[in-house]
């Protein structure tokens, strides 16, 4: 007969042999301790279960922590950005130009001259020039390429970012606009401010890279032809024409010399009245006459530029007539040659529709608007040229839209001698 006693040793329950008087053995089976109940709570949260489950899953332990991590890392980079933000706008300063305008080069040459090692990524840029026999010749010059960009000037460091610029080759195509960036660590940081001397440093260097450019600058007469709803420089300067080489009659070459030249001394006397300050000539005549030769000769006589537009150019509509017509470069003129070309006297409707026909989109009403409508620009001078002056619309010459028109007839006489 075996007699078993139950004892609690160590937190466990342990069953033994007594019977005998044999040795205590303890026997292989293993009693988990009785469990009390608790009592059941009713309305316990559900949450509160959920909970319980969820907290010995490792998998959401795991989950759950790499959750706080990328938590952690997303709101430390935040910091990192604003704090940058932060710490640029008031120690930094910075410059920016427009690709449009006329210093954008000239920077971008500085770059190239002044970079602290040398550039690898580069843009060409053709340059056609004619030389004193007329032999043409190209050249190429080479500019800093997108990105960014080192250099020390008066031994400052300086950070120029050169944007990346797409632009449509359709003709008709806005051209997208860049900024050229330059960034300068300011001279103190304490007070987390920058000083005038900092913004004089800046305007420096676009004096220092202006005078660089225009020490190279060839003097000419710029001739601008028009790209898209813009205008842009056409080849290089031509070598100035003065007035003497184009043999007129003295007196039709004084009257065109008096009437451009008080024109362009009276735009007080135009804003006193309230009256446009705009000028439009009209010179008609047979071919080889001299009208653009001398239109030529007078641009470089006071130092204007020509801004040359054809009407029959199958991709001009009346807005980009119309932008383009207002918005010429300071000093300059724009010059409408053959404009019997493309519109005809409404008198003839049959020959005005033959020559109309498949030349351009320009309506004549988009013409009319646009050299004197109410939306018109100021400080503009207007030249047009014909051979056929009898094929023009009345409207189109009239008081107000041409105020000078001149006949260029053939040499003759007195002409005949000063050419030979």
């Amino acid at each position: 007969m075996f007699i078993y006693t139950r004892s609690h040793v160590e937190g466990m329950w342990w069953i033994t042999d007594t019977s005998g008087g044999a040795e205590t053995v303890p026997s292989q089976l293993q009693l988990a301790e009785p469990k009390t109940l608790e009592p059941q709570h009713e309305g316990r949260s559900f949450f509160k279960e959920a909970y319980d489950s969820l907290s010995v899953n490792p998998y959401f332990g795991a989950g759950a922590g790499l959750a706080g991590i990328g938590l952690a890392m997303s709101v430390l980079k935040k910091m990192i950005i604003v704090s940058n933000a932060f710490f640029r706008r008031r120690l930094v300063i910075s410059l920016e130009i427009n690709n449009e305008d006329a210093a954008y080069p000239w920077l971008l040459n500085y770059i190239n001259r002044h970079s602290v090692r040398q550039t690898r990524h580069l843009t060409v840029n053709t340059v056609i020039r004619q030389a004193e026999s007329g032999r043409t010749v190209t050249a190429f010059s080479y500019l800093p390429g997108h990105g960014m960009h080192y250099f020390v000037h008066n031994y400052r460091w300086i950070q120029g970012l050169v944007p990346f610029c797409e632009r449509n080759s359709a003709p008709t195509a806005v051209v997208a606009t860049a900024w050229l960036q330059f960034s300068l660590p300011t001279a103190a940081a304490s007070g987390f401010g920058f000083g005038r001397s900092d913004v004089q440093f800046l305007k420096s260097i676009l004096d220092k890279a202006t005078a660089e450019a225009l020490a190279k600058v060839e003097t000419g007469l710029v001739v601008y032809q028009a790209v898209g709803p813009e205008w842009r420089r056409f080849g290089t300067p031509r070598r100035k024409r003065p007035l003497t080489s184009v043999v007129l009659d003295d007196r039709l070459a004084e009257e065109i010399h008096n009437d451009f030249r008080e024109f362009c001394s009276s735009a007080q006397w135009y804003a006193e009245r309230g009256v446009p300050y705009r000028r439009g000539y009209l010179f008609y005549g047979p071919p080889g006459s001299g009208k653009s030769s001398f239109i030529a000769a007078l641009a470089s006589h006071f130092g204007y530029s020509i801004c040359m537009l054809s009407l029959s150019e199958r991709t001009l509509d009346d807005d980009r007539l119309n932008h383009l017509l207002n918005t010429p470069p300071p000093n300059s003129i724009v010059l409408l040659e053959d404009v019997d070309a493309a519109f005809c006297s409404r008198v003839d409707p049959v020959q005005s529709q033959k020559a109309y026909e498949g030349l351009t989109r320009v309506t004549f009403s988009g013409l009319l608007n646009a050299i004197d409508g109410v939306a018109c620009a100021e400080e503009r001078i207007l030249f047009m040229t014909t051979n056929h002056v009898e094929r023009l619309d009345p409207a189109l010459i009239r008081p107000g839209r041409v105020d000078v028109k001149k006949y260029f007839g053939y040499c003759k006489g007195k002409m005949l001698a000063k050419v030979c």
